[in-house]
């Protein structure tokens, strides 16, 4: 049979319409994702910021551990907290301050040394001379956000509330910068702290690193370090890290932000791991937050979100007294045990169903 010219015309312009119909469909799907994915991540950096809202998290939080270790709930916060305070030290409070980038390092480390299957040292000594790609220095840059985060309410509530309070993919390069310039500070300082144990497996080298978590004295050296080095990084002169005097000074701190602030590290934890997962899989924050709450999320992911918990916790210890850093499960992610992780998961899949239905 012949196919007249008129013929094959029609077909091709029937087929290149259909073409445009569905390139032109998938774009316009792709718009519309691009666009609840936005809408979704204002909703949550509005939150973020909402004083009101992180309370309300902080005692959806504290219940949920309560429930979780098969106990009744008691009241989250009482008339009296209000006024109430607690008396801590100022030297601790400075500690405590500027660690952060300390355990973000400690914890990422450990996650890209499980992901590569190499030593602690091995990553420290990528970060140290500038090797470390651009997915390693995005995790820690991330691991630096939420145990930034999670150390601002100790510092006081009103910090929330800042400019810079922001969701991660929201941040300037500058802030970025100043995020992974304390993490190579730590890794600077801690590399050095672990050079005898280089040629060590990974158990010992995770038993080194375990000693030094522990060390209240360590933990001193490294947040002044940490500090001096800020200084030398903006061209500043270093102050001195203490003052005579500053180790028996106290300072109040409001007793009900002291709870909020133990009680929220979770809610850091999730959007913390729900923006890294966003910015790295294109997925939606809403898609990924209901998988945290009903527990569908992958075993590898489920492991992410609890690597940010641990973070989150460990960077509020020291807030609430130095000497709870010497805890056994202060320590390693790598040691924890199940049920110990399974607590951590327990806040985080809490602050999902929290948050999701917010969205």
């Amino acid at each position: 049979m012949v196919v007249t010219k008129s013929i094959k015309q029609g077909i091709f312009f029937f087929l290149f319409f259909l073409y445009l119909i569905t390139f032109y469909s998938c774009e316009s799907k792709v718009q519309s994702n691009n666009d609840q994915k936005d809408r979704e991540l204002v909703a949550i950096d509005s939150l973020l910021r909402d004083s009101a809202f992180t309370q309300s998290m902080a005692a959806t939080l504290d219940s949920s551990y309560y429930a979780g270790i098969g106990e009744k709930p008691p009241v989250f916060l009482t008339p009296e907290d209000d006024t109430a305070f607690v008396i801590k030290s100022k030297l601790d409070e400075k500690v405590a301050t500027n660690l952060a980038g300390f355990y973000a390092l400690e914890c990422g480390v450990g996650l890209l040394s499980t992901q590569s299957n190499t030593t602690p040292i091995a990553i420290l000594k990528k970060i140290t001379n500038g090797s470390a790609d651009s997915d390693m220095i995005l995790l820690l840059n991330r691991f630096a956000n939420t145990t930034w985060k999670a150390s601002q309410p100790f510092r006081g509530l009103n910090r929330i509330t800042r400019p810079n309070f922001i969701i991660a993919s929201n941040l300037s390069a500058d802030e970025v910068d100043k995020d992974y310039v304390q993490i190579k500070n730590a890794a600077v300082k801690l590399l050095g702290s672990l050079e005898l144990k280089s040629d060590s497996s990974l158990g010992e080298q995770m038993k080194a690193l375990r000693g030094l978590l522990q060390d209240s004295a360590y933990a001193v050296a490294m947040a002044s370090f940490l500090d001096s080095s800020y200084y030398v990084n903006l061209n500043q002169q270093a102050q001195p890290f203490s003052a005579p005097g500053d180790d028996t000074a106290t300072i109040k701190k409001s007793t009900k932000e002291m709870k909020i602030a133990t009680s929220v590290a979770g809610f850091y934890a999730l959007e913390c791991g729900v923006n890294y997962l966003v910015t790295t899989t294109n997925r939606l924050p809403s898609v990924i937050i209901k998988s945290v709450a009903d527990n569908s999320i992958s075993a590898n992911e489920k492991m992410l979100f609890a690597r940010f918990a641990n973070a989150t916790w460990k960077a509020g210890q020291p807030f609430r007294g130095i000497n709870r850093i010497t805890r056994s499960t202060f320590t390693p992610f790598y040691f924890l045990s199940e049920p110990d992780i399974e607590k951590d998961l327990v806040q985080v899949r809490a602050a999902a169903k929290r948050l999701l239905g917010l969205l």
